[in-house]
């Protein structure tokens, strides 16, 4: 089952999808951000019902628990089976693919329907005359890898045949830790906008070394008034819940950002993809600086547990203003 949520869905509220498709089957695969697999053949025999049904059953839940209709489709293998729920028009419904279908129904469609099959690989096959899933499956595979690449070829071809050996692999969305600041006035402030940051940076550092995490990322999100955001992610070189990581990406990020007149309502800074913090490699370093600025944090962390998180506030007259 290949199951297809809205477009910007709350992150909150794909959780609770992940949630109610555990509740089907043990074995889900998270695709952040809006997408997840299951497996279906333990499912199958222990409800007692066919694939279709299973999905009709998590339509209604979804839509009855959580206001959000769900595309699902369903298939013998993972290719099927997103196929499937692409071609359902929003908001929702259930298609279901059998075995002995899988040839008919996947040969009249456009290549670029094919899940797998990107714009420029799709435009590249139609130079070639081969606009639908039955022509690709025709060609010998040898002429596919010729026009898309040894590995994309082969796998092209494999699936325009509804062959896809992968497994369901099971995989939760990967946790993640967000801290925000509303600001009473709209504000056009940069120093203003730096200070709310870097307390927000603390905060967050803070929360991961506490709860013995690092993250892998961090989203910047913006609101203006007017209720427009701006958001961008980025990766960290390194899994780190340091101040000074988190920092130093932070501005980037802002900068990134191009303020320049924009009242902002609020902001919102969130650790991505965490991992537990002993799987962190620790390097060597000679920057006598920075190494002083972590031992600084470690007493900042016992300060705040002896005192409250209030304890110690990060001071604005360090901002770096632009």
């Amino acid at each position: 089952m290949h199951v297809r949520c809205p477009d910007r869905l709350p992150e909150d509220v794909y959780r609770q999808v992940l949630e109610q498709l555990a509740e089907l089957s043990p074995v889900v695969q998270a695709l952040p951000p809006t997408a997840a697999l299951v497996e279906l053949k333990g499912a199958l025999r222990y409800h007692g019902v066919d694939g279709r049904r299973l999905g009709e059953v998590l339509r209604v839940r979804t839509i009855s628990r959580l206001g959000v209709d769900v595309r699902v489709g369903i298939g013998p293998s993972i290719t099927v089976a997103a196929t499937a729920s692409g071609q359902i028009t929003e908001p929702g419904g259930v298609l279901a693919i059998g075995p002995a279908q899988v040839t008919d129904w996947l040969g009249p469609l456009p290549v670029e329907a094919l899940h797998g099959i990107g714009p420029r690989q799709a435009q590249v096959l139609r130079d070639y005359g081969i606009h639908c899933v039955g022509l690709l499956a025709a060609v010998p595979p040898a002429t596919v890898q010729r026009l898309l690449g040894g590995r994309a070829g082969r796998q092209a071809a494999d699936r325009a045949r509804g062959i896809d050996p992968r497994p369901v692999t099971p995989r939760a969305l990967p946790a993640s830790a967000s801290v925000s600041r509303t600001f009473p006035r709209h504000t056009l402030d940069g120093a203003a906008v730096r200070a709310a940051l870097l307390d927000l940076v603390v905060t967050l550092a803070h929360q991961l070394r506490g709860r013995g995490q690092a993250a892998r990322g961090l989203t910047l999100t913006l609101r203006f008034a007017g209720g427009t955001t701006w958001e961008k992610t980025r990766r960290l070189p390194e899994a780190s819940a340091h101040d000074d990581d988190l920092r130093t990406l932070a501005y980037r990020l802002i900068d990134a950002a191009g303020l320049q007149r924009g009242r902002l309502t609020g902001i919102t800074l969130k650790g991505e993809d965490l991992i537990a913090a002993d799987q962190v490699a620790e390097q060597i370093s000679f920057d006598g600086a920075r190494e002083a600025r972590l031992v600084a944090e470690e007493v900042s962390d016992r300060i705040r547990a002896k005192f409250g998180p209030g304890a110690i506030r990060p001071a604005t007259t360090l901002l770096r203003v632009s």
